[in-house]
């Protein structure tokens, strides 16, 4: 499928020294990131990821399995990988992101890990075998979904279908036998996020080489929508440090 296809520029940036991949959470889609790229540095562009079966590709079948999300979402993003690039992805968003990483053959400079537990210690669950009111209360739950959406039986049904595939997607994931990424991890997590801890979230250290640090915002799961100016400007603070120690790395090895 042609990149148009899978990823999404918002502001494209060809000039870029950094790219910053975005993947959006489970019900998600692109459109969640449309206004960071004008928050972003004039040094990054921001590469937002399309899933299947929502928004421009509503006609087509949502994901089937998290290999083949994550298998497709590395062949999209691997022609982009000769520049440097960084990974954030928001819940499930995080797990496709180190899932894609562990695809590609140049590691990202950072990964941002959202609101998602550390991939070994995925908890799996029965969401996505509930009736839809137990779905939609599940949405209710955790937040970031307008209710007044919901009330539309057709958008409703459709929303429902690639959200309950998502929570299949994400529910039946056990990670491979992979080795540790070599990058920088940096966890995001709310203060009261219903569902994870600070402190569980620094598990990730098991998943890299790289240093591992928890960024603490207030809000519950989805957090970074009120909290989008100081997500934004802890991301600016690591990029423009990855991208620092990108050009140092390089020249070091002249």
């Amino acid at each position: 499928m042609p990149e148009n296809g899978w990823l999404w520029r918002p502001d494209p940036n060809p000039a870029a020294a950094l790219r910053l991949v975005c993947l959006p959470h489970g019900g998600g889609g692109a459109s969640f990131f449309a206004s960071w790229a004008a928050l972003l540095p004039p040094s990054v562009e921001l590469v937002a990821v399309r899933y299947p079966g929502r928004e421009e590709r509503a006609g087509e079948p949502p994901p089937a399995s998290m290999d083949a999300l994550a298998d497709a979402v590395a062949a999209a993003l691997a022609p982009l990988t000769a520049r440097p690039y960084a990974l954030f992805g928001h819940s499930m968003g995080a797990t496709v992101a180190y899932e894609a990483a562990q695809r590609l053959a140049a590691p990202p400079v950072h990964l941002i890990a959202s609101a998602r537990e550390a991939p070994h210690d995925e908890r799996g669950g029965d969401v996505h075998r509930r009736d839809d009111a137990g779905l939609h209360a599940e949405l209710t739950r955790l937040g970031g979904t307008d209710p007044e959406v919901l009330r539309d039986p057709d958008l409703r049904a459709l929303i429902l279908r690639y959200v309950r595939a998502d929570y299949r997607v994400i529910e039946t994931y056990r990670p491979g036998p992979h080795p540790p990424l070599r990058c920088p991890v940096t966890t995001f997590i709310g203060d009261r996020d219903p569902d994870l801890t600070p402190a569980e979230t620094l598990r990730w250290r098991h998943a890299t080489t790289g240093r591992v640090e928890a960024r603490v915002f207030p809000g519950d799961h989805f957090y970074l929508v009120p909290q989008r100016a100081a997500v934004l400007a802890a991301l600016r603070r690591i990029l423009t440090a990855a991208t620092r120690a990108d050009r140092a790395g390089r020249t070091g090895r002249r």
